[in-house]
């Protein structure tokens, strides 16, 4: 028997490196985008929540302030006194709308992207008007000359065309 190795094939050393670089390539990429994501949860804070669970840290904090709320109007007698009856309320409403949030969290996320889509259609709305009003003045002012003319849109029940 021979101590000679057979001489290594070229397209085998290759295919070796490819897969090493690709390797290198996918940890180098994987390195960069959990130093981005960390980056930005350092400048921005953590990511918001679900709906369900924003709601729920909105109870938690609406009911923490009530509770430690000082009435001066109720005076030193009163004041420990109005104080439980605010803890009892603060302490029934959280147990009211604790259960709603766990038996329903999707309906809190999806009321949250309805009310986003709200949002875009009025802003669309209000930026399409601002537009007509900023870049057709004086098509306007000849409309509104044209109608005061004939007679039309001087009384004080004039329709106001937002499209």
């Amino acid at each position: 028997m021979s101590d000679e190795r057979p001489a290594p094939d070229p397209a085998e050393e290759v295919k070796e490196e490819r897969v090493t670089d690709a390797d290198a390539w996918a940890t180098a990429c994987a390195e960069d985008l959990a130093a981005e994501k960390a980056r930005r949860r350092a400048e921005q804070g953590p990511p918001p929540g679900s709906a369900a669970e924003e709601l729920r840290r909105l109870v938690d904090t609406v009911a923490d302030k009530l509770s430690g709320l000082q009435s001066p109007l109720l005076g030193a007698v009163a004041g420990p006194a109005a104080q439980q009856v605010v803890r009892q309320v603060v302490q029934q409403a959280k147990a009211a709308v604790e259960p709603v949030i766990e038996r329903n969290p999707d309906v809190f996320d999806h009321l949250a992207a309805a009310g986003n889509e709200l949002l875009a259609a009025y802003r669309s709305a209000v930026q399409a008007q601002e537009h007509r009003w900023t870049t057709g003045a004086d098509d306007l002012k000849d409309d509104w000359t044209d109608r005061r003319d004939r007679g039309e849109g001087t009384g004080p029940g004039e329709r106001i065309d937002l499209d």
